[in-house]
């Protein structure tokens, strides 16, 4: 199966057609002088020789050599031999050349683009250009490669001959291949629901640096259980070579939570699973996902089949879907994304929904996801961009609004939608039809972005909401950022739904039945939202408001997710959290209002733990990232410990000098991150905060359980705040219920955002009450 998407920056497609390309022996040929396989993250150089061909380049032609639009590899740069990235061009007749890294200097995906002009002179047949990246001769470590896996990395170049600045694409291309490094990170996922004397699965893997899944492990693993597993080793060998190991066949056969442990022989821990529930018949499982993702095809890395892979193999996903840009997706790649899908759709085991991002300019209404039950359906794309045939320009939908117009036009009343915030935003207030568009995803690899969460409640709307990771690294369900401009790890959504199908994910999606979290170090946490009444109300899953055939239930209690008209009485609202974390703080809102924030424990509890969190966006836009570089100074207290926060970017330290100052690099993209000290004398003297945004000193003693809140906010919402912590907080598994009144003449939407220590948050569905469905 062919799943190769040709480029549409190359010659070589004419009016919709293929046609034969270039002979080299015109164009010319390049070489590398290394090929094999090469770590990730890693520092290397490489010599790229091109060979002129019978045309030539003629005065002011030029020569590209283009990488990839998600690599985030050190750039090429010509002014500082001891830094990452210096690179040399020279040409061997002596012409003179001028060098010029652009990062959207050619067609995408191939848009990183090194440009060399020939300024003076040109170039004859048998003449060489020779660019030498990562030039270590003054002190520069090298070039340092792209921190994620990738099968061909590919140095494309392109040749501009006759220099009319139309670049041909040259036949044969060099590449090497990206692997992953050094076992350092262990990663252990059960089934978050278990019933009770049924066989479940430990899925074990280790990471690298940089969150690859590495083969180069080899290690011998003991287990610990908090409670009671039948059928588990006595130790687990791991050998090199695989890259994610199972054991089978385990069972739980009384009801309660668990959780397992790994650690070497010595007792030192290595990792600890997120925590699963064991019960005797339960009606609804929690199953993970991640609906949101691209491959090479597109603007992503790897394969279709390999992103697929990736999700159920080594990112132990229950579910997932591909999200290409449709402007860039011919019709032969739609049909053969369509027979991947289906492929890899296994109920029971990994469901896969087919679909693509609609991907609408901002001002058009901006991306949304878009996703068929079954394959075959009509992709109507946003436009035809980056693809030469026209040949079904017809079903183009230019807005949002057209988009939603089209589905109801064409009775496609199964097509379910998200809208999201990626390069383009969704502007769900110039359009959205929740007869489609069921979600609204609140993170992604991207950011946070919890204004699109209001945005909706301020329109009135009813939707879900969901995390997803939007990525661009061939990782679905394990995106981490690396070291680009991408702030954050990407998000995962729990469906809460009987079984593992496409259709119960359909309907667990459409009726809201789920959550989000941010993908953060204990991603997989459990949560249970509902709501029980102190007189029945009529529960509906499909919103009366639109469809006038809704059938609603009389109940006297309600998930997340549900929409109630509850006349009148007041309702009990529960909250359950389990996580292998603890919880930090538990903030109930109902729509924009801000209820209530509980924590598991009181100002008597307070010890010498201080947090230091930055957090927010420059605006809604791409270039959404807000610098926090900066200090924290204390006069007096001394640092006998950090625990860093949403540190995903290991070029974005935190370190400790002198036992008083903390140091950092990081940004923010609507997330947060930033530290927790444990200090001595820790009430004693003040912290100097010293970042772009906020310098400001607090006496420590005026730090308690309210968080002391330093505004920063401009267009969006961005604030550095600080508070105090137990020295020891074991609240792993919070219980909250509060006693809540609806407001008449509005909705209300009840739900719930947890954030634990560790930087884990996640934000239930609404439970959506109304005293008056008109």
């Amino acid at each position: 199966m062919n799943t190769e998407l040709p480029d549409s920056s190359s010659p070589e497609i004419h009016n919709g057609a293929l046609r034969e390309p270039i002979p080299e022996s015109l164009l010319g040929t390049v070489v590398l002088d290394k090929t094999g396989e090469f770590e990730a993250g890693s520092y290397q150089s490489f010599t790229l020789t091109y060979t002129a061909g019978r045309f030539g380049i003629d005065d002011s032609g030029c020569l590209r050599i283009a990488f990839r639009f998600a690599t985030d590899q050190s750039n090429p740069q010509f002014s500082d031999a001891t830094a990452p990235g210096y690179t040399e061009v020279e040409a061997s007749n002596k012409a003179v050349l001028e060098a010029r890294f652009d990062p959207k200097g050619n067609i995408r995906p191939w848009d990183r683009t090194l440009q060399i002009k020939i300024v003076k002179g040109f170039m004859k047949e048998g003449d060489t250009i020779t660019v030498r990246f990562g030039v270590t001769d003054q002190g520069s470590p090298g070039m340092r490669l792209q921190t994620f896996c990738e099968k061909r990395f590919e140095f494309r170049v392109l040749v501009d001959p006759i220099a009319t600045y139309n670049f041909q694409t040259l036949a044969v291309q060099p590449a090497i291949e990206i692997v992953p490094g050094a076992a350092e990170t262990w990663v252990a996922v059960i089934p978050s629901i278990c019933e009770i004397n049924k066989p479940f699965t430990l899925r074990i893997k280790v990471e690298d640096t940089w969150g690859n899944p590495t083969n180069k492990a080899k290690a011998r693993l003991y287990i610990k259980v908090r409670g009671n597993i039948k059928n588990l080793p006595e130790h687990i060998d791991i050998n090199p070579g695989k890259f994610a190991h199972e054991i089978t066949g385990l069972v739980v056969d009384e009801e309660g939570d668990f959780d397992i442990v790994l650690s070497t022989a010595d007792g030192t821990l290595l990792t600890k699973s997120n925590p699963a529930r064991a019960m005797e018949k339960p009606t609804l499982k929690y199953y993970w996902a991640d609906l949101h993702g691209q491959s090479d095809e597109t603007l992503g890395t790897n394969s279709a089949a390999d992103y697929f892979s990736f999700g159920r193999d080594m990112a132990f996903l229950d579910a997932c879907a591909h999200q290409g840009n449709d402007f860039q997706m011919t019709e032969s790649f739609w049909q053969d994304l369509n027979q991947v899908t289906a492929e890899f759709n296994e109920p029971g085991r990994y469901v896969t929904l087919p679909g693509y991002e609609w991907s609408g300019n901002t001002a058009l209404g901006g991306d949304r996801n878009v996703y068929f039950p079954a394959e075959g359906r009509t992709m109507r794309r946003s436009s035809h961009a980056l693809i030469e045939s026209q040949h079904d320009i017809d079903t183009d939908c230019h807005t949002a609004a057209e988009l939603f117009e089209s589905f109801a036009k064409h009775n496609e009343w199964d097509v379910i939608c998200f809208a999201h915030c990626g390069g383009r935003y969704a502007d769900i207030t110039m359009a959205h039809d929740g007869r489609f568009e069921k979600s609204v995803e609140v993170h992604s690899a991207w950011g946070t972005f919890e204004w699109l969460v209001q945005d909706a409640f301020k329109c009135g709307y009813r939707v879900g909401i969901i995390g997803n990771s939007d990525g661009h690294k061939g990782r679905p369900g394990a995106s981490y950022p690396g070291a680009g401009w991408f702030g954050a790890v990407g998000g995962l959504t729990c469906y809460i739904m009987p079984d593992l199908s496409r259709e119960t994910l359909i309907d667990s999606i459409k009726s809201r039945h789920h959550y989000a979290t941010n993908g953060g170090p204990s991603g997989r946490i459990i949560m249970d939202l509902s709501a029980t009444f102190e007189q029945p109300g009529t529960v509906y899953q499909d919103d009366p408001a639109l469809f006038a055939n809704s059938q609603g239930v009389i109940s006297s209690e309600a998930m997340m997710g549900d929409i109630v008209h509850l006349p009148s009485g007041d309702l009990q609202l529960s909250l359950s959290v389990t996580a292998a974390s603890p919880v930090r703080r538990i903030d109930l809102f109902n729509g924009l209002d801000h209820l209530e924030c509980h924590r598991p424990y009181s100002a008597e509890d307070l010890g010498s733990r201080i947090g230091v969190l930055w957090e927010g966006a420059e605006y809604r836009g791409r270039f959404r990232s807000v610098v926090w570089d900066g200090t924290a100074r204390f006069d007096i207290a001394k640092v006998s410990s950090t625990q860093a926060i949403n540190f995903f970017n290991r070029d974005k330290t935190l370190e400790v000098s002198d036992e008083s100052i903390v140091k950092w690099q990081s940004v923010t993209t609507g997330n947060f991150a930033g530290f927790i000290a444990t200090l001595q004398d820790g009430m004693k003297g003040s912290i100097e905060i010293d970042t772009p945004l906020v310098k400001e000193t607090i006496a420590l003693d005026a730090i308690g359980l309210e968080d002391t809140v330093l505004d920063a906010s401009a267009t969006l919402p961005r604030a550095l705040r600080l508070f105090r912590l137990p020295d020891e907080n074991p609240n792993t598994s919070v219980a909250f219920e509060q006693r809540l009144s609806p407001l008449a003449g509005r909705d209300n939407p009840y739900y719930v955002r947890v954030t634990l220590e560790d930087g884990t948050q996640a934000w239930t569905s609404p439970v959506y009450i109304l005293r008056s469905i008109a």
